[in-house]
């Protein structure tokens, strides 16, 4: 991991927002980017569930990379399910991510994400956290955390979230702060829904699509040309590829690619979920 470095409350380049939360960090560690480097750009917290479905997964990376390609920093932390989908897409578009670790910077946590962690500093976004290096990780690590992420972010939203979903704590934190909170509607049969449409019912802002982000955030995005970062599997990259040098008929694919039908409709359903691709009059197209 990248060095680590570090804010003292009282010092200057102390990011404003922390100074109004509840309980502001007495230090601020980070590696990659500076926080007064992403601190005055337009900043979205995405989080959820740990355990998220494929339609929580799916909203959350056409949401992500939307907002990141026109520029907004992503900022979650790192847990599996929603916050690693929320990283991810704004990668896959070439932009800024922020992660807020419950650990220490030299525990990257969950260990599971360590190449995720390294992508995020390789790719000019940051990690951060409250702990020093060499610092234990303790059970009230994961709520605490999650007044930063909502104290950085100038919108929360909630793209999926179960009844007593930890990201509810980060919805609290950020209604304190006088932050907009928004969530995504579900399915009312599926529990994995019920805290984001219980926090629509209490009042909480109905993301529809991407527009009602930006409406919040009181930005109307202009073209951008962030180049398109690819990061995709050895079966996904291949098949982009063929379809970059002009294979756009299925059985074309299948055959140039030797790939199984089960495998290569699974890679194009997710070159497709990832923005890569799209499905024109019975071809394939790079989006």
């Amino acid at each position: 991991m990248s060095k680590v470095n570090s804010l003292k409350l009282n010092e200057p380049d102390y990011p404003e927002l922390l100074l109004h939360i509840h309980s502001p960090p007495a230090w601020l560690f980070w590696t990659g980017i500076a926080p007064q480097e992403f601190i005055s750009k337009p900043k979205v917290a995405i989080v959820g569930s740990r355990k998220a479905s494929a339609y929580g997964k799916q909203v959350t990376e056409r949401l992500a990379g939307e907002l990141a390609r026109a520029g907004v920093v992503i900022i979650s932390g790192l847990a599996f399910g929603i916050d690693a989908t929320a990283h991810r897409a704004a990668l896959s578009v070439g932009g800024c991510t922020v992660a807020v670790l419950p650990a220490p910077l030299d525990k990257i946590y969950p260990a599971a994400h360590h190449n995720l962690a390294k992508q995020i500093v390789s790719s000019s976004g940051a990690l951060v956290s409250e702990y020093p290096p060499g610092s234990e990780v303790y059970k009230e690590n994961f709520i605490a955390r999650n007044r930063i992420v909502s104290g950085l972010a100038d919108v929360l939203v909630i793209t999926e979230a179960a009844k007593n979903s930890g990201s509810l704590h980060t919805a609290r934190f950020a209604l304190e702060q006088g932050k907009t909170v928004m969530a995504v509607p579900g399915n009312i049969y599926s529990p994995t829904s019920e805290g984001c449409n219980n926090l629509i019912n209490s009042g909480a802002g109905v993301v529809r699509d991407v527009d009602d982000i930006f409406l919040a955030l009181n930005l109307k995005p202009k073209a951008r040309t962030i180049k398109r970062v690819f990061k995709g599997t050895t079966e996904e990259q291949l098949l982009f590829d063929l379809i970059r040098g002009g294979v756009n008929d299925q059985d074309d694919l299948a055959a140039r690619s030797g790939m199984s039908g089960q495998a290569l409709n699974s890679a194009l359903s997710m070159l497709e979920i990832n923005g890569h691709i799209k499905a024109d009059a019975g071809h394939w197209t790079l989006q």
